[in-house]
């Protein structure tokens, strides 16, 4: 069995420590690979962090991860709350999945206490900070050794 996690982030995350850090915070997300590396490798596992602002290579990478990934971590994004598309790549993936989002989605707008994800997500944490990137990447690690 693979032991890689990849950790995919939607649309937005690659301004992570500049866009409205009252909310997500000043770490980057540079600084959110590197502490799930470091918690990966503690656990003999290996991550793959992607990033993109658009729907269809999120699709595309996690098709990917159905080959090459145990388990995924994946922070959605604005995705969350619109993406059947999302989460029918994910109904397709075979391994456990946890949603991760850096703020508490349901202490804001209405709109946002909607996930598509958590249908398929094998577990959810939400308004942990960047933490709950590490968190989740310990939850797979335990999960894909069992």
């Amino acid at each position: 069995m693979s032991k890689t996690i990849y950790i995919l982030n939607g649309p937005n995350l690659n301004l992570l420590g500049q866009r409205q850090p009252e909310i997500y915070g000043h770490d980057t997300l540079a600084d959110v690979e590197r502490a799930c590396a470091a918690v990966a490798a503690e656990k003999g596992f290996e991550i793959r962090l992607f990033q993109s602002n658009h729907e269809g290579a999120i699709i595309d990478t996690i098709h990917e991860a159905r080959h090459s990934a145990c388990g995924i971590v994946i922070n959605p994004g604005a995705y969350t709350h619109t993406s059947v598309a999302i989460l029918d790549a994910l109904n397709a993936f075979d391994g456990p999945v946890i949603e991760c989002h850096i703020s508490n989605i349901h202490k804001r707008e209405g709109f946002r206490h909607h996930s598509y994800v958590s249908l398929r997500a094998d577990g959810v944490l939400a308004g942990l900070g960047v933490e709950g990137y590490a968190l989740a990447v310990r939850r797979i690690c335990s999960l894909c050794s069992k």
